[in-house]
C-alpha cells in the first residue's frame, strides 16, 4: 500500500508541470488572435535533440518553432516535424529558413531580430511570422516589417547564452500594452512562472516544455 501511495505522489509531481502549462496556455489562448498559437516550443540541437518526439506530445493548436542552426539533417528533420505537426494541428514554423519552410509546407517563419528585415521580402508568402526582440526599442522596430507576433526575451532569469539581464514580467506587461503585435514571453518561463506573463503574453519556452512534453523525460 505505501509503495502505490509513494507511486501516485510521484505520478502528481511528474504531471504538475504539465497542468501548469496548460493552465497558462488557456489563459493565453484568452487574449491571442485565434490564429496565433497560444504556446510556442523553441528546438535547440543541444537541449531538444529529438524535438519530433517532443512535437507527438503538443497538444493541438500550439506551435513548434525548428531551429536548425546549418544542421546537415536539417531537411530531415524538418519534414518529420511537419508531418507531426500536420496529424497534430501544430503551426509549425521554421526558423530564418523561409526556404525550407516552402518546401515542407510549414505555417511560416521566424525571424531572429538581427535577420529582420529579410522579412519583407516574404511578406504575404506564409499564414504566420514570428520575429525575436530583446528590448522595448526592438519590438518598436517590428512595427515596420511584416511580423505577427513577436517573442521578447529575456523575461526571467534563464542559462541561455545569448541571454540578457531579464525583463521581469511587469516590463512585459508594460511594454506590451504598445507593442505593434502580439507578444511572446521567452527566456526562464517554466511551470512555476508561466502564469505570470499568460494573462497578457503567450508562452514561449526550450527546456521547460522538453521536460514537461517528452515521453522519455
Amino acid at each position: 500500500m505505501e509503495a502505490v501511495s509513494v507511486m501516485l505522489m510521484t505520478l502528481k509531481r511528474q504531471s504538475s508541470p504539465k497542468r501548469k502549462l496548460l493552465a497558462a496556455a488557456r489563459a493565453a489562448s484568452a487574449h491571442l488572435p485565434h490564429e496565433i498559437p497560444p504556446v510556442l516550443f523553441l528546438t535547440d540541437p543541444a537541449r531538444t535533440p529529438d524535438p519530433v518526439r517532443i512535437a507527438k506530445s503538443l497538444p493541438p493548436g500550439w506551435g513548434v518553432i525548428y531551429r536548425h542552426f546549418g544542421a546537415p539533417d536539417a531537411g530531415m528533420i524538418a519534414a518529420d516535424l511537419a508531418h507531426v505537426c500536420r496529424t497534430r494541428k501544430l503551426r509549425l514554423l521554421i526558423s530564418a529558413d523561409p526556404v525550407l519552410a516552402m518546401a515542407v509546407g510549414a505555417a511560416g517563419v521566424h525571424w531572429p531580430h538581427a535577420r529582420l528585415a529579410a522579412s519583407r521580402k516574404w511578406r504575404g508568402a506564409f499564414p504566420l511570422i514570428t520575429a525575436s526582440a530583446h528590448s522595448p526599442a526592438e519590438l518598436r522596430a517590428i512595427a515596420h516589417y511584416p511580423i505577427d507576433a513577436a517573442l521578447v526575451s529575456a523575461v526571467f532569469p534563464s542559462n541561455s547564452p545569448s541571454a540578457g539581464k531579464p525583463l521581469g514580467p511587469l516590463k512585459l506587461r508594460q511594454i506590451t500594452r504598445s507593442a505593434p503585435c502580439p507578444v511572446f514571453a521567452l527566456g526562464g518561463v517554466m511551470a512555476r512562472n508561466a502564469n505570470r506573463v499568460a494573462p497578457f503574453a503567450g508562452i514561449a519556452a526550450v527546456e521547460s516544455l522538453a521536460r514537461a512534453f517528452d515521453p522519455a523525460s
